[in-house]
């Protein structure tokens, strides 16, 4: 049976969601301070927390800090007065659950106590976010932590970044996974047809609505809805997206009577959101109900020691649907994939891999496949390595520097390592041993094998 702390100082308030909770068969356990709180903590474990945010001794905001640091895998949920949004949302971004209203709606109390004591299901394997580096480890981490809430979140990053990938991950880590995700391009629907599209219509509404239809957040109900280029919303569309969130509740078009809806909304853009509302072209209330988690997607030559690994699986995932063995990559396609800035990121790097592919003998895959421009001696390496302490110790640093600097030679030198040598003032033999040690295999058909300029 789930354990459930209640924390409020108001007897009635305290009674009303024990009886409520006590019918849903759930074990619940009621004190009146913040101090009554943290004591209760320490010496009982509970599957959820429902708190006021005014307390005799503090308040629900510090003790929803509290346990986000000390118990950081248990749901706390919020109750704020009647129209306290902008409190309900700081809280959401301290890492609450959910949050409800006074006077308590108990159908949406029971919703939020279902949602929050609903275990994850184990997500798709194919939705795991790849790479070894630190930002995508980062990114794992907060996508871990994020799935757990009900918070609004807001994805930013460049186009092919892998922003619906991170959406869909939150939705099936998340106590939502077992309902739908419904993902929409803001961009892609005609002015015109955007309220029928996001709230439905009735028959007869409009010309040409033969049926009722209900629109994207009834079909999102209980579930989430990802609104994808969300910075493409017309204004007046804009006005009433922020009105459905608020009230949580649309009306189709046609229709006299409000239908309450209960979806969590994850947005994402590639556009700079905060100069789109300095520009007037974002609400910037609509900017603050849904920039309540921000979340980065790194562009991949951010990350360009993820490369190896994302070429593997999508060389090793095109493979099986040909029905082939996956192709190797020679060294000198490794250099060019990671000298290059791949402004189409991830979805670039799959493209491109596909169609050398198509070009190869399907057993190596070298540099001319690839048909990427190479870097020139003047071209300056576009890694942007910095040195930051906190983060890196410096030999790993210089290994990183070491690292990009050969494979900017080798690129440069379309693969030729007697060439690459030379441009890096070593000798052969030592830009071998340097290679070894970076994972690239010896080639028996090497460029300088044949020129006869080896070392001895």
């Amino acid at each position: 049976m789930a354990r459930i702390l209640i924390v409020d100082d108001e007897p009635d308030i305290c009674e009303l969601l024990e009886i409520t909770l006590r019918r849903m068969k759930l074990d619940v356990e009621t004190t009146q301070s913040f101090r009554g709180a943290l004591r209760t903590l320490q010496i009982e474990h509970f599957d959820l927390v429902i708190t006021d945010m005014q307390l005799p001794d503090g308040n629900g905001m510090e003790l929803v800090q509290h346990i986000q640091k000390q118990y950081p895998n248990l749901p706390v949920a919020v109750i704020t007065a009647f129209g306290s949004i902008d409190l309900a949302t700081a809280a959401l971004k301290a890492g609450a659950f959910d949050f409800v209203s006074k006077p308590v709606d108990l159908a949406r109390l029971r919703e939020l106590i279902q949602a929050a004591l609903q275990k994850p299901q184990p997500h798709n394997e194919s939705l795991t976010l790849m790479g070894h580096s630190q930002s995508m480890q980062q990114l794992r981490a907060t996508v871990a932590k994020v799935a757990r809430g009900q918070a609004p979140v807001f994805i930013t990053g460049a186009s092919g970044s892998g922003k619906e990938r991170v959406a869909r991950l939150i939705h099936e880590l998340g106590p939502r996974s077992a309902q739908g995700f419904i993902p929409v391009n803001c961009g892609a629907i005609p002015a015109e047809l955007m309220e029928s599209e996001f709230f439905g219509h009735r028959k007869g509404s409009f010309t040409g609505a033969h049926d009722d239809k209900i629109g994207l957040f009834q079909a999102a109900d209980t579930g989430t809805l990802f609104l994808d280029e969300v910075a493409d919303l017309p204004l007046p569309m804009q006005v009433k997206l922020l009105r459905a969130l608020q009230e949580k509740s649309v009306r189709p078009v046609g229709a006299t009577q409000e239908i309450a809806v209960n979806v969590r909304i994850i947005a994402a853009t590639h556009k700079d959101i905060q100069h789109e509302v300095a520009a007037g072209r974002f609400r910037q209330d609509l900017f603050y109900r849904l920039h309540v988690i921000p979340i980065h997607v790194p562009p991949l030559k951010e990350h360009r020691d993820d490369i190896p690994m994302l070429s593997q699986h999508f060389l090793e995932n095109i493979a099986r649907d040909w029905g082939i063995a996956p192709p190797r990559l020679s060294s000198q396609a490794q250099a060019v994939l990671h000298s290059y800035d791949f402004p189409g990121n991830v979805r670039e790097l799959q493209n491109i891999l596909e169609r050398a592919m198509t070009l190869s003998d399907q057993q190596i895959i070298d540099a001319e496949h690839l048909q990427l421009p190479v870097a020139t001696p003047t071209q300056p390496s576009t890694t942007g390595l910095v040195y930051r302490p906190e983060e890196h110790p410096l030999e790993d640093f210089l290994l990183a520097i070491e690292r990009q600097a050969i494979l900017d030679a080798l690129a440069t030198h379309r693969g030729n390592r007697t060439k690459a040598a030379k441009h890096l003032g070593l000798t052969f033999r030592s830009l071998r041993y340097r290679l070894k040690k970076m994972g690239f295999s010896e080639e028996d058909n090497d460029e300088a094998a044949e020129d006869g300029t080896r070392d001895v």
